[in-house]
């Protein structure tokens, strides 16, 4: 018998009447707080869009059909005011948003090293702001805010590349500066009607499209006290609410590594073209002298075509950096609103007629941009070609953090849902998530529709059609990626948060299924079968969507039992174990051991999501492995299937399997990547030119080089690793791992080496903590000596059940 449940309010009328009880007072103290944050600020601008002309949701593609929405290049415009200081200051802060994104200046300096801020968002309901301990940039006497507004997200318009087209209006900025005096008293500087506007020197600014910037419209001085605004116009006031305005908690982007120019090469059709050696996000740093009125153009790209040119194929084009010379001795320019993936760069000169002086590229870098969650996990090994695959994977990350996890730096800059719960794991070892992961839980809310869909992207700027709107792979990760954060982190509060999402979204997907079965979606997402990489071809789109259905509604029990919700578990318990019946009879031969069509991924989301029943674990993971060898070790599963993959061969003691399908060059995969030329992660295992060759979306090895090789994980029960495991698993010809991870309670490090024969482990375990360490199984003995470096006491422990166990400390394991 099928039993449809409704999760209606009844079972849960106490729990509701909390939530909108809790609601209610958060909006009383939102509209409270931002009377207090903001002090009578208002929204201003430059220019107003008619409502009749804005464009949301945005449009996917070119937006042609717009008529002329979106067909005027919006004024980015510079916003100045001037106040005095009269008197000494105690504290100077600044609350600030500028929609898009903006660059905050005192008195003629930039305020911080934040780079397009503040983060996306859904700007219909949620518009983040940033604030500022500007202190040491006031003087007593005249001081001035200076502040450029690009459009980011914000506005998008239909000149040269772009993904979508939409506008939720013209750039706008609120601020509110609060000065505390030493004798007590308080002032506020806000952005009114006295603030002064005018159009900046760039002309040109799109996320998608590049940006251009003419020197010769700068004006010396706007941005500090005495400058002459006779000729600019007052700011225009809207009559927007800041209602919707919160604190930005996460990391900010930031400029983190600069590259210097490797090599110039002259292409065959005679273009100059500059490489900087890494494919990664960011954009360039320009000084240049020369002729005045002098353009640069600057053309970005990840590869080069067969005759040495940038195409932008793969990544999305025309995008531009273009620059115009004012000739006034040594230039200096970077763009401040656009980004791209790239490591090319195709540079011309374009000269003003008659002249006879060269303009000269005195310096050309890169400058790599990213979110700046900071690092906490380290690998390295004695194979080289995992070290190299290690960096690959890294790059692939590095270039998609930005404040969503984006599926690429160029052409794209989506937050795709799928990559988040996949590559989280691995991304969690490398880096402080914590708060980045937090903000995706806040889209994802923002995002849910009044059904419980979860869109495949968040923040939606654009909906798009069929699986490429509603896959449950994608929009899983409103399930899995809180209670992730619950597991890593300890954070029972975002969980809580998320959970009324959660269930709404399980209640969608039970509206779509048919006999407990869902079928519909993208499936296994650029798997290797026969076809040009896309929708799954390996694998029924059925079995994907159902089993991460089942592993949907296991984590929803979990979480109900967390926290009481005692209804919710019953109902979700049936629920799941009527999903995982109906599963094994449409997908499960229990005679063969064989799942479906016997794919990787098959064999792998099944057994990891815990549909297959216990007596046939060894038997269906048996066949997997037959399957895998059979298939001489290639590399098949997709962007679903794959991180399934390797957490069942790691944590089912074949991670040899691993080592044999990874550790190679001459199929598709890491290695064949890296032989191909590439510096990151790429979206197809086979480096495919036309696609995106800076992806992070298949780099679960990463996990495994930390779980795996050097055994850091946390026991299944454990929360925030407060119980730790340290199972190193040498496999192949590694002699030696060094790996470390800083985990909510403290540094976790496991560093091995295997001489003559003999296995010695290097630990060290935090405060607070206790760790089980599994003794590799071919040097396993009866006892083993352990050094404690700390007290430099060395005993001998015995082994039990192939491990022991030790408290917090420093030790040596031989």
């Amino acid at each position: 018998m099928i039993v449809n449940y409704s999760f209606s309010l009844k079972n849960n009328l106490f729990f509701l009447f909390v939530i909108v009880f809790l609601t209610a007072c958060q909006n009383l103290n939102q509209e409270k707080d931002n009377g207090n944050t903001w002090a009578n600020a208002r929204w201003i601008a430059f220019e107003q869009m008619a409502d009749s002309m804005k464009v949301v949701p945005a449009v996917h593609g070119s937006g042609n059909n717009l008529g002329e929405k979106c067909k005027k290049r919006s004024i980015v415009p510079m916003f100045r005011k001037e106040f005095a200081v009269s008197g000494d200051i105690k504290e100077a802060t600044i609350n600030i948003c500028g929609l898009g994104q903006y660059e905050l200046q005192l008195n003629g300096t930039k305020v911080g090293d934040r780079f397009l801020s503040p983060g996306w968002s859904n700007y219909q309901k949620r518009s983040l702001y940033n604030t500022y301990d500007i202190t040491s940039y006031l003087k007593k006497g005249g001081n001035a805010i200076g502040v450029l507004v690009g459009n980011g997200f914000y506005n998008i318009n239909r000149e040269r590349y772009r993904k979508l087209v939409g506008a939720f209006g013209y750039p706008k900025l609120i601020f509110n500066v609060t000065l505390n005096f030493e004798d007590g008293r308080v002032e506020n500087i806000i952005s009114d009607e006295n603030c002064k506007v005018y159009p900046s020197p760039i002309t040109f600014s799109s996320i998608y499209g590049g940006e251009d910037y003419d020197a010769n419209l700068e004006q010396e001085g706007w941005n500090r006290a005495g400058f002459d605004d006779e000729d600019w116009k007052d700011a225009l006031l809207l009559n927007d609410s800041i209602k919707n305005l919160v604190p930005e908690l996460d990391f900010p982007l930031k400029v983190m590594q600069t590259f210097n120019v490797q090599n110039i090469t002259t292409s065959e059709t005679g273009r100059t073209v500059y490489d900087f050696g890494q494919n990664a996000s960011g954009i360039i740093s320009l000084k240049v002298k020369g002729n005045k009125g002098a353009q640069i153009k600057i053309r970005p790209d990840e590869l080069l075509n067969s005759e040495g040119d940038v195409t932008q194929r793969s990544g999305g084009g025309p995008y531009e950096f273009n620059y115009t010379l004012k000739g006034d001795g040594e230039e200096f320019w970077l763009p401040r609103f656009t980004y791209y993936g790239f490591r090319y760069a195709d540079v011309e000169i374009i000269e003003p007629v008659g002249m006879k002086q060269q303009t000269e590229i005195v310096e050309l870098k890169m400058l790599h941009t990213r979110n700046s969650a900071p690092t906490v996990g380290s690998f390295s090994c004695s194979d080289t070609l995992f070290n190299e695959i290690f960096e690959l994977i890294n790059w692939g990350i590095k270039s998609n953090m930005a404040s969503v996890a984006t599926d690429c730096p160029h052409r794209e800059k989506l937050g795709w849902l799928e990559q988040t719960y996949l590559i989280g794991p691995s991304m969690h070892y490398n880096f402080n998530i914590h708060s980045f992961y937090k903000k995706i839980v806040m889209d994802m809310m923002d995002a849910q529709l009044e059904n419980g869909l979860v869109p495949d992207i968040a923040p939606e700027y654009v909906p798009f059609n069929g699986g490429f709107r509603d896959s449950p792979e994608w929009g899983s990760a409103s399930v899995i990626i809180p209670w992730q954060l619950y597991k890593w982190y300890g954070d029972e509060e975002v969980l809580k948060l998320a959970y009324p999402m959660m269930k709404k979204y399980a209640e969608y997907l039970q509206s779509k299924v048919e006999n407990n079965i869902l079928d519909y979606g993208l499936g296994d997402w650029y798997d290797l079968g026969p076809g040009h990489p896309g929708e799954a071809q390996l694998t029924p789109k059925a079995l994907t969507a159902t089993s991460i259905y089942y592993y949907d509604l296991q984590l929803i029990s979990k979480t109900a039992k967390l926290f009481g919700f005692e209804a919710d578990f019953k109902i979700f318990e049936n629920l799941s174990a009527q999903v995982k019946a109906a599963f094994l009879e449409k997908f499960f031969n229990a005679e063969t051991g064989v799942c479906s069509t016997g794919s990787e991924t098959a064999f792998a989301m099944p057994l990891y999501t815990g549909l297959i029943p216990e007596a046939d674990k060894n038997k269906v993971f048996n066949n997997l492995i037959d399957s895998i060898q059979s298939n001489d070790y290639a590399l098949t599963s997709g962007d679903i299937g794959y991180h399934f993959l390797v957490c069942v061969l790691s944590e089912n003691g074949r991670s040899d399997i691993l080592y044999k399908m990874n550790n190679r060059s001459d199929r598709p995969g890491y290695g064949y990547q890296l032989k191909k030329g590439a510096t990151s992660l790429t979206e197809s295992w086979a480096a495919l030119a036309d696609v995106s060759n800076n992806h992070m979306m298949l780099g679960h090895l990463m996990e495994w080089f930390y779980a795996g090789l050097g055994g850091i994980y946390q026991d299944e029960h454990s929360i925030a690793y407060k119980n730790i495991v340290i199972a190193p698993k040498p496999v192949g010809n590694i002699k030696w791992v060094k790996c470390s991870y800083i985990s909510q309670k403290g540094l976790i490090r496991s560093e091995w080496n295997i001489e003559d024969n003999s296995f010695k482990l290097r630990v060290e375990i935090p405060q607070k903590t206790r760790a089980k360490i599994v003794i590799p199984e071919k040097f396993i003995t009866s006892s083993c000596n352990v050094l404690n470096e700390e007290t430099q006491k060395s005993e001998k422990i015995k082994i039990v059940n192939g491990a022991i166990h030790l408290n917090a400390g420093k030790y040596k394991i031989e």
